[in-house]
């Protein structure tokens, strides 16, 4: 999903010119003529989320510098590109340090507020990924932090901030790399256990013949090897929140133990005299049926419904394709700074190609895919060219690798493969003919009215409206090149449906 831009500004006339600038650029508009009001439209949790706020700074009821400070106050942090006619420097200090993230004087040109956005959702994409590292390294994680446009999703946050208020078991069931583990510590982090010990163990990674002793501990001489004594990780996690992994992995011999520690709170260590008091909150997660493991005898029943009290299942990433442009934009945002690359955001193009793939991996090879492209990039913003194993998956995308010239090549030159993608996008019209020469500006023109005709269907105020010309000149232009009988009331009949 594309995203969306606020413009706050009391001037019809600059609000039109803006909104079309930043249409063009290829994001969605929100338009509102004042500063209360852009304060509602970003408080607003039933709307899709504002990615950035255009601001004028003088607005009758509430300027900007007001709402500035409104937003510092209630810890919202949708970047904020300031507009103004006095571009004083005494005003721009004042807007950066009331917390705006860029600075425009009027009137704007189209090259540098597009630039202006860009360096917004970077910043914006990079310091939420710094706070989301920060909380999660510290326990302190919580649904705030992961903000989506998907309604699934949506449903995901809102089971798990329930499920935070108590201490009942959750079951959080998932493909592979859908993020299990990130709502696990958010659950943690919105509890009372927030900031305690969270302790992962992966069931699937676990030696079979070492599994109780890594879960419960063991005794120093409970068998060969156990050279010391070893707490366990329900004792390591008692007091916080023991988030076990792959739990369908979990040998049968392992479960019985499993649910006796469940039930009694307590676990007994290998070669342990007495049994050990625990306190901890239990969340399991699993890529497998787990009813259908029962059914084959390789999951305990009674330790099955002793886990699925709460089960939330998360979407896989190509069911909340709406998420994959902010995921993509987070994450090249972060490894951008990790690798020192100067990188102002993903064309246009880059979010459509990886908006359509499935992404078997989900979430996971997203952000693997987003590590290999910024290796990659050698420009100032990713492009197609930098995912061409993906674009040769998606129809529409093509990927054409030239054969390499048969000449030597220059004395310690290294070959270099050229991966050039072309993009076949049944909207995009094309401005030259089969000779390589530009279309006549008529036929360019009667080609827009088609495909505007087609795209509002029929209904031509919203189609003078999106073309910026009047009704009377739209029908004229189309009785012109024959797209509509002359004197008839079609167009009519359907804007008046």
């Amino acid at each position: 999903m594309t995203s969306t831009v606020l413009i706050a500004d009391d001037d019809p006339v600059q609000r039109r010119l803006l909104e079309a600038m930043v249409r063009r650029f290829g994001y969605e508009t929100e338009v509102v003529e004042g500063g209360e009001a852009a304060i509602e439209r970003l408080e607003s949790a039933d709307q899709p989320p504002v990615a950035c706020l255009i601001l004028d700074l003088v607005m009758p009821d509430l300027d900007g510098m007001g709402v500035l400070g409104r937003l510092r106050d209630k810890r919202i942090t949708t970047p904020v590109v300031v507009q103004t006619a006095h571009g004083s420097i005494e005003t721009v200090v004042s807007a950066m340090r009331a917390g705006a993230v860029d600075f425009v004087v009027k009137p704007v040109g189209a090259e540098r507020l597009q630039v202006s956005i860009k360096n917004a959702l970077r910043v914006d994409a990079l310091e939420g990924e710094i706070r989301r590292i920060s909380k999660r390294a510290t326990g302190t994680l919580t649904f705030r932090d992961l903000a989506s446009r998907s309604e699934d999703m949506g449903r995901v946050i809102r089971l798990g901030e329930r499920a935070a208020k108590s201490n009942i078991p959750v079951l959080i069931e998932g493909e592979s790399g859908v993020g299990k583990e990130l709502i696990a510590r958010a659950i943690q982090g919105a509890s009372d256990r927030r900031g305690k010990p969270f302790v992962t163990v992966n069931c699937g990674a676990l030696p079979e013949n070492l599994v109780e002793s890594i879960l419960f501990g063991h005794e120093k001489g409970a068998f060969t090897g156990a050279t010391e004594k070893h707490a366990g990780k329900f004792v390591e996690a008692s007091g916080g929140t023991l988030f076990l992994d792959e739990i369908g992995e979990l040998p049968l011999e392992s479960q019985v133990k499993l649910l006796r520690a469940l039930q009694e709170g307590e676990v007994d260590p290998v070669g342990g005299k007495r049994p050990v008091k625990v306190d901890v909150r239990l969340i399991s997660a699993t890529n497998q049926n787990l009813i259908e493991l029962v059914k084959q005898g390789r999951f305990r029943e009674d330790l099955y419904y002793r886990l699925n009290v709460f089960p939330i299942t998360i979407p896989a990433l190509r069911n909340r394709r709406e998420d994959i442009a902010d995921l993509a934009r987070r994450f090249m945002a972060r490894f951008a700074a990790e690798e020192g690359k100067r990188l102002r955001g993903m064309s246009h193009e880059c979010i459509a190609l990886l908006s359509r793939y499935d992404w078997p991996g989900n979430v996971r090879q997203l952000e693997n895919a987003v590590f290999r492209a910024v290796v990659l990039a050698d420009g100032d913003e990713l492009t197609i060219a930098e995912f061409p194993q993906i674009a040769a998956q998606v129809e529409g995308f093509d990927v054409r690798v030239p054969p390499v010239p048969m000449a030597a090549p220059a004395p310690m030159a290294t070959a270099r493969e050229i991966v050039r993608v072309e993009v076949r996008d049944p909207n995009v019209m094309r401005l030259l003919d089969d000779a390589g020469h530009v279309h006549p500006l008529e036929w360019l023109e009667r080609e827009v009215l088609k495909f505007s005709l087609s795209r509002y269907r029929g209904q031509m105020s919203e189609m003078a409206r999106r073309l910026g010309i009047g009704r009377s000149t739209l029908y004229r232009k189309m009785k012109e090149f024959g797209l509509q009988e002359p004197g008839s009331g079609d167009a009519e009949s359907q804007d008046a449906a």
